[in-house]
This record gives structure tokens, sequence and C-alpha cells, in this order.
């Protein structure tokens, strides 16, 4: 029987991030940083999130209701919802219950960190 696979937490913060790749990718990293950054890259692998961040950070007010998602992606609201609480655990969105409905915003920091993954 194989031992089950651990898997690298997405959450473990943004500081994580931020200190373990400062530099972006231009130094060799650990294989534990290498593990949260593959965590949170894989987050944003997937075209539906990858839509889902773009229509909340292009949005005029900088936010987006859940119910307001489902129509441009063409998926039902609990599918959006569960690639949004994808997105929210890995840092990328904050969320707000408003009433019966969930708000999301970019977290800058997080979205940040990625952009230095790639830069000189």
């Amino acid at each position: 029987m194989n031992a089950p696979t651990k898997t690298a937490d997405p959450t473990r913060g943004a500081e994580a991030v931020s200190a373990c790749c400062a530099s972006g990718l231009s130094q060799p990293i650990a294989r534990a940083d290498a593990e949260v950054l593959a965590a949170l890259l894989k987050a944003v692998a997937d075209p539906v999130r990858l839509q889902l961040v773009s229509i909340i950070k292009s949005s005029p007010t900088g936010e987006a209701c859940v119910c307001d998602l489902t129509e441009p992606v063409g998926l039902s609201q609990p599918t959006v919802s569960h690639h949004l609480k994808i997105l929210t655990k890995a840092g990328l969105l904050h969320r707000e219950q408003r009433g019966t409905w969930a708000w999301f915003t970019i977290n800058p920091q997080r979205m940040h960190d990625i952009q230095q993954l790639f830069s000189d």
C-alpha cells in the first residue's frame, strides 16, 4: 500500500512566496519552495480560473459577485464557485460575503508575487 501523497499547501501565504522568490527564478530554489510555487501556479493553470481572474481584475469596481461570473464563463454557479474557492484558497482572491452572494477581489500582493517569479 502506497503512502498518501503530500500536496503543497498554497495557503502557506504570500509571505512565503515573497520570501523564497523575491528575486524571481534567477537563483535555484529549495524543493519546499518549489512545491509552494507549483501549488500557486496550479491554481491559475486553468482556462476558467484565468478567465475569472481577468474578469474580476478588469471590473470597473475591481470586484465581482459570483452571480455575475457564471454567464461570461458559461458554467453553472456551483462550478464557478468551486473555481473561485480554489483561487481564494491559493490566496489569489479575497472573498467577502454580502447577504446571499459572495463578492471577490484580487489580492494584489499575490499577483505581484506571480509577476516577480518571471521577471528578470
